[in-house]
């Protein structure tokens, strides 16, 4: 916990939606004497100016925004300035997420559902020097690593996709269109989009046809 004499942990905020920053500053405004709140950056670019000047102890950041992501953010802040924690928020219950915050520094991976009072909880324990996970995502991961380390692969894991994203692509392989994959997962177009985003990025791909020349050339499907 942080003391009187250290006084509120100082933090920047650092999201590509402005309203998004302007609802954490109110959920965070009622625990000033732990927390305050001295900076924000809509999007990662010119959040490292922000930074500069006002020099935080923690970097609460999106894990995903337009053009550079907060994975990128991360390793930039940690490069230039090992002592500041970086804690990402995100709504993507993923392990793959999670295991990419803690390869770039990251102090954190939290989800964007938390409450205030366990928000700060656990900036707080991320500028004591701990790392903070939420519960749920951690069990999991864990559950991950033993499997990986046994060697029991999904396809494609070691690419870096994850199951999800997996799933997805034998579908591709398979020739299903965008709208039957969202159908056959119940999950909406732009999830899809959003999930073949990823893939292609992961793959290091442009479009769908060169995904699936990969995915069987590389036998990630056969």
């Amino acid at each position: 916990m942080v003391t009187p004499e250290r006084g509120p942990v100082r933090i920047v905020l650092v999201d590509d939606h402005e309203m998004v920053i302007e609802g954490l500053k109110a959920m965070l405004s009622a625990f000033r004497n732990r927390v305050r709140v001295v900076g924000q950056a809509v999007g990662a670019e010119s959040a490292m100016a922000v930074l500069d000047a006002l020099a935080p102890d923690v970097v609460l950041c999106d894990v995903r925004m337009q053009g550079s992501s907060g994975l990128d953010l991360c390793r930039a802040v940690r490069e230039r300035t090992p002592e500041r924690k970086v804690v990402l928020l995100s709504v993507y219950e993923d392990e793959q997420y999670l295991f990419q915050a803690m390869r770039a520094g990251a102090s954190g991976y939290l989800l964007k559902r938390i409450g205030g009072e366990e928000l700060v909880a656990q900036i707080e324990r991320a500028h004591a020097g701990e790392t903070v996970i939420d519960p749920g995502m951690a069990a999991r991961a864990v559950d991950t690593a033993a499997r990986l380390q046994r060697d029991e692969y999904w396809p494609g894991a070691r690419h870096g996709l994850t199951q999800r994203e997996s799933e997805i692509l034998s579908f591709m392989v398979a020739g299903l269109s965008n709208r039957a994959i969202a159908t056959r997962l119940v999950i909406g177009d732009e999830t899809v989009k959003s999930h073949l985003r990823s893939i292609y990025r992961k793959l290091q791909v442009a479009d769908r046809t060169a995904a699936v020349a990969t995915a069987l050339r590389e036998g990630i499907f056969q």
